[in-house]
């Protein structure tokens, strides 16, 4: 790994450090709260907390993929920054971010679940895709790193999309892909796929998207090598 490859990667840490901070803050907060409530509901016939960690980091990384364009990219090429490290040191940002905050957050979830059973707390519940699996601390975090890894990938190449091409070439694509979406539920093979990944849904598949999102990634190329520092509008 070059210097430049590793100065890329401070600053891409540093740069996201404050917004972590605040995000898990109030993660950490709402947890605490929900754990709060369940404990003070415990005596309650038939009640129980349910909590998912997942889904907010889902949304931090999809938005953190987005922003990033416009946040680091103008920055690094001014700095001197080739575009070949630019985009191999996000990539290389991105999968490691997402196996960080899988570790944690799932290191997380296993300690306060190790205290309640420890405790006899059945009432307090977390909601992980690992629960239609075999529901292990390794297989949530590959789940985690897989599924964070492609919403930083797939959320990265919209907003270069917006970054490079305006608005326009932004909302085409944005407009195809809910185009796409609608026709899929429309006639009915997006619920077929969604029926059929359900009733066969194994680890295989979060590998096989790992390799996916590794190919989505690599289009950035097309639009890294030539982007420059002023964005179209």
């Amino acid at each position: 790994m070059g210097r430049q490859t590793k100065g890329l990667l401070y600053f891409y840490i540093t740069d996201i450090r404050f917004s972590l901070i605040v995000f898990w803050t109030v993660l950490l907060s709402s947890l605490f709260v929900s754990m709060v409530i369940d404990y003070i509901l415990q005596n309650v016939a038939d009640s129980f907390m349910s909590f998912s960690l997942p889904m907010a980091l889902y949304v931090y990384c999809g938005i953190l993929g987005f922003i990033t364009v416009k946040q680091a990219i103008p920055f690094s090429i001014k700095m001197g920054a080739t575009r070949k490290n630019v985009f191999s040191s996000l990539g290389i940002f991105f999968l490691a971010f997402s196996l960080m905050m899988s570790l944690v957050a799932n290191s997380i979830q296993s300690i306060i679940e190790f205290i309640h059973s420890k405790m006899g707390n059945e009432t307090f519940l977390f909601m992980h895709i690992a629960n239609l699996l075999n529901d292990t601390w390794l297989t949530r975090v590959m789940i985690d790193t897989s599924l964070m890894f492609f919403f930083l990938s797939f959320f990265f190449l919209l907003g270069l999309t917006f970054y490079n091409y305006g608005l326009i070439g932004g909302g085409i694509l944005t407009g195809a892909i809910v185009l796409f979406i609608l026709a899929g539920f429309a006639e009915g093979w997006l619920f077929e796929f969604f029926i059929h990944l359900y009733e066969t849904l194994s680890t295989v598949f979060f590998w096989k998207l790992i390799l996916v999102t590794i190919f989505i990634y690599s289009i950035s190329w097309v639009i890294i090598r030539k982007i420059t520092i002023i964005h179209t509008r």
